[in-house]
């Protein structure tokens, strides 16, 4: 109940720093950002229902089909491609301003607790131990510093760059959050999901007064 409680918090904060201030400095950069949003979010679609079909936020609960190590090393694959777009929203957000890189640094914060979780079960469930659900963290916490390390050596390219993980990141909110919140049936989610708008709105003030 803990991480689903996670869950709906960082749904509900991705969403709103993906409305209200990352798809509108996306469309204020380029003209081709509709193009940008929907070629982002199709990308993780991709590989999470090709190369990691069994792919879902939370505990692993289908033991039967990950006991292959195979399935366990795709997943990780998957999980991998948008812990990369997180580190370039993140170093994107920066380079458009220091509030928006706070608030993108914020939201992939808010997921990395419940992605932790996914990515050790997945390894414990796929027979990898604990090393391996060691080693897979690092994995993910190396891809999001390269998407960073990445951005920045490529920075002329934020214009592109800001819309295609705005996409990722709507993805990972609508797509893979918000169904794992709704299994939770009963209005406490709601309010959670709810909270974690309210939590975006907060820190937005927050940061306008501490940065003015």
């Amino acid at each position: 109940m803990f991480l689903k409680y996670f869950l709906g918090l960082g749904a509900g904060f991705m969403l709103a720093a993906t409305f209200l201030r990352m798809l509108p400095e996306s469309m204020r950069l380029t003209e081709e950002a509709p193009l940008l949003f929907l070629g982002g979010y199709f990308l993780v679609h991709f590989f999470e229902h090709t190369v990691a079909p069994h792919f879902h936020f939370g505990e692993e609960r289908h033991d039967e089909v990950m006991m292959n190590p195979a399935v366990g090393i795709s997943a990780l694959a998957g999980l991998t491609i948008h812990t990369f777009f997180d580190g370039v929203s993140i170093a994107s957000g920066f380079l458009v301003s220091v509030p928006l890189g706070l608030l993108i640094f914020c939201a992939v914060i808010l997921h990395k607790i419940p992605e932790g979780v996914t990515v050790a079960s997945i390894a414990l469930a796929s027979g990898h131990g604990k090393r391996g659900a060691l080693g897979a963290s690092f994995i993910l916490a190396a891809a999001t510093l390269a998407g960073v390390l990445g951005m920045h050596r490529f920075e002329g390219a934020v214009s592109y760059a800001l819309p295609f993980s705005t996409g990722v990141t709507l993805y990972v909110a609508a797509t893979d959050l918000l169904p794992e919140v709704n299994e939770q049936r009963g209005m406490r989610m709601t309010l959670v999901v709810f909270l974690g708008v309210a939590l975006f709105w907060a820190t937005e003030r927050a940061l306008d007064l501490a940065l003015s």
